[in-house]
């Protein structure tokens, strides 16, 4: 919109993380139509909820509803270019197809999450035969699009295994909001200030594929020593499973659950922390990702710790951002939790730097922006 483009955006009615409809929402739709200049437009859904099969009735609604009362609403619109963000699930690409057809305007798909590979690694599809039509559906929005974008560059070649035109792919990473650039905020009051303690943040989804298990095995092998804080921002499938486990592994002394808050408020709570921890479960196509919280972690200049494989893993060595472990490995955490924490103060601070600077290079939004508006253009 600065940028001096209209845009309007397709999208249900907020539910996501509760799984429930905001209240606010519900008080005063009208309120939710805009998002600065953007127009949205919001179709009903079955919220989340909990279970698997209130989230495939939640995905499957959403494509009912935005091909039908969606594409109905935008009737009388025409569009130069329609572009799908993609962070689950893929099939948010078969009202993006209908549309292209309809508008006779060309999409661009930005893959953040990969399909079915996400499905299998995360347990949620075991069937070979229900994988093998997830591949097929992928396959067809794919070749519906004029651009495909990959979030990594691993992400690439999986992307090439169900798109017919290798042409049409690209790579695409995410970018920190510039909110993470702001180290001038205060302390979170949520937190009690300890200069003591080594604080390690976690901030984000509390789901399967961050494998909270193997946090907690660290948080177990560390919590004899009482400088070691945990400190647990965001909310998820697994946030009532988490609270539970922190209770049993007598652990409320070291993990802080925190709970959700908006973006803008996250830096306080970055203030608190030493490190900022990014995990994600083992498994060949999870370590294709860069977790898309890198980015802002990076941004924040901070030391990153990392039990991961693959893409992320790399990046964090490459950038000499932080301290890295395998995927999985709970001990190994623990002790490069313990590593970092007697490091050198100055080394730490070395350490953010590096990443400060190879988000600078790599991840920077305003020559991402550029970068997606020149694709735009091409296939417009």
């Amino acid at each position: 919109m600065q940028r001096g483009h209209k845009i309007t955006v397709l999208t249900g009615w907020p539910n996501y993380p509760s799984g429930c409809i905001f209240p606010a929402f519900i008080d005063d739709s009208d309120s939710f139509g805009t998002y600065h200049s953007a127009k949205v437009v919001r179709v009903p859904l079955i919220p989340r909820g909990k279970g698997g099969i209130r989230l495939i009735l939640n995905y499957i609604s959403f494509v009912l509803f935005a091909s039908t009362y969606g594409v109905w609403r935008l009737r009388k619109q025409k569009f130069d270019v329609i572009f799908v963000f993609e962070p689950s699930p893929v099939t948010v690409g078969l009202p993006g197809a209908l549309l292209r057809r309809l508008k006779k305007a060309p999409m661009i798909f930005w893959v953040l999450d990969l399909w079915p590979e996400t499905l299998s690694a995360i347990g949620i599809v075991r069937s070979e035969i229900l994988l093998s039509l997830v591949g097929r559906m992928v396959s067809f929005i794919y070749d519906n699009c004029d651009l495909v974008l990959g979030q990594s560059k691993g992400f690439v070649g999986q992307i090439s295994k169900y798109c017919s035109n290798l042409g049409k792919i690209k790579y695409f990473p995410s970018w920190a909001e510039s909110v993470f650039d702001n180290k001038d905020s205060g302390y979170a009051p949520e937190v009690e200030y300890d200069p003591n303690s080594f604080n390690i943040l976690f901030a984000g989804n509390i789901g399967e594929a961050q494998d909270f298990p193997a946090i907690l095995d660290a948080a177990e092998y560390l919590k004899e020593d009482k400088t070691i804080r945990w400190l647990i921002v965001g909310d998820g499938r697994k946030s009532d499973w988490l609270r539970d486990e922190v209770r049993k592994r007598n652990l409320k002394n070291s993990i802080l659950l925190l709970g959700r808050f908006a973006v803008e408020r996250m830096p306080s709570f970055y203030k608190h922390a030493q490190a900022l921890l990014v995990t994600l479960q083992p498994d060949p196509f999870m370590s294709l990702t860069i977790p898309g919280k890198l980015q802002s972690y990076f941004s924040f200049g901070l030391p990153v710790l990392g039990m991961l494989d693959g893409e992320g893993a790399t990046i964090i060595r490459e950038a000499d951002a932080g301290l890295v472990c395998e995927a999985g490995n709970g001990q190994a955490l623990s002790a490069i939790v313990k590593q970092l924490s007697q490091m050198p103060a100055k080394r730490r601070s070395e350490m953010g730097w590096n990443g400060k600077q190879y988000a600078l290079n790599e991840f920077d939004r305003k020559t991402l922006i550029k970068r997606l508006e020149k694709w735009m253009y091409s296939v417009g």
